[in-house]
């Protein structure tokens, strides 16, 4: 949305005309709006809370200073210096821009008396204590302003001013708020929809179902080796439980068939050993591998309840592999099954 920042110019007024208005050609060309005291004398108190307002709604504050502290206030304070604290007080973006050598300039142009001439160099010391500016002609102060002001744009984006027709109207507005909730809304219902069973699996055998896992393995005794075949029954938890880890990132075939090897190692060769306890004395076996088989159905199994998913992320033309990874219920159900519940 095109904004246009405005910008309040603060300076003496008579000796500054020429100065003033290249500042404004120079804010004008940056899409600014300008706002200035000349616009509203401070004569009196209400028509100095009339220039804090406008301060107040200006994004930055601009300072020009000559030579000339200018007219005061009947407290005892230039009405410049009292629009630059008010804009220290309200901590608005400021930038000064202070004549290089006020001495140079002609004397019309400076303060007349040695009290003004005093609080003139006062307000300057102070101001140079912040950021600051230099320039000696019209010309020059417009093109530092141009630059520094974009600066200070990049430094403290301001709040800045739209065209009204720009703006959405307010039924507009609870309509985009009515949306906002109605989406979100919807993403929470989408997040418990992740974490739960997808719809048709309660068909399935699962959780405490029981599956009957095949294998095969060798051994050796007496320089001879023996090819055994064997089964176990397991529950698709004890199935999950064992390989959904190696899943949290990426898994591959590889992976997943190494883990269900070890699974088998861990549950099936021990029966294996005690149904042949008098056969297999004194053998010397093998790591166990599950049937083929039996693989792709437990594979097929875990996708079709939703717990893993064949992995999308990119990869070089090379890699022909296949990836597995776990849905965010998949996720859910290892967590559940694997986390350590809190005791007592």
């Amino acid at each position: 949305m095109n904004k246009k920042y405005q910008v309040f110019v603060s300076s003496t007024y008579e000796d500054l005309r020429k100065e003033r208005q290249e500042v404004m050609n120079a804010l004008l060309e940056l899409d600014c709006i300008p706002s200035g005291m000349e616009l509203f004398p401070a004569a009196d108190e209400d028509q100095w809370s009339l220039i804090q307002g406008v301060i107040d709604e200006c994004d930055y504050y601009i300072l020009i200073l000559g030579a000339r502290y200018g007219s005061i206030s009947p407290d005892g304070i230039g009405y410049t210096e009292m629009e630059y604290n008010y804009a220290l007080e309200t901590r608005k973006p400021i930038i000064a821009f202070l004549h290089k050598d006020p001495d140079s300039l002609p004397k019309k142009l400076t303060e007349q008396t040695e009290e003004g001439q005093k609080k003139f160099q006062e307000f300057r010391d102070k101001v140079k204590s912040k950021m600051c500016k230099f320039w000696e002609s019209p010309e020059e102060l417009g093109s530092v302003v141009s630059r520094s002001l974009i600066m200070l744009q990049r430094k403290h984006p301001g709040i800045g001013w739209v065209r009204g027709d720009l703006i959405p109207s307010q039924e507009a507005s609870q309509e985009i708020l009515k949306l906002k909730k109605e989406i979100e809304n919807l993403e929470s219902r989408l997040n418990e929809a992740r974490t739960q069973a997808p719809p048709g699996t309660e068909d399935f055998a699962q959780k405490e179902d029981i599956f009957t896992v095949h294998f095969a393995c060798k051994s050796i005794f007496d320089y001879e080796t023996y090819n055994w075949q064997y089964n176990f029954s397991t529950s698709w938890d004890n199935i999950f439980y064992h390989v959904s880890p190696i899943m949290i990132n990426e898994a591959t075939d590889t992976d997943l068939r190494a883990s269900l090897n070890r699974f088998v190692n861990k549950y099936g060769l021990p029966q294996l050993l005690e149904a042949n306890k008098d056969e297999t004395f004194e053998h010397r076996f093998k790591p166990p591998t599950i049937i083929d088989d039996d693989f792709q159905t437990i594979k097929v199994q875990l996708r079709a309840l939703g717990l893993m998913v064949q992995s999308n992320k990119p990869r070089s033309i090379k890699d022909t592999g296949t990836y597995w990874t776990l849905t965010p219920y998949g996720d859910s159900v290892m967590n559940k099954l694997r986390a350590i519940k809190k005791v007592g």
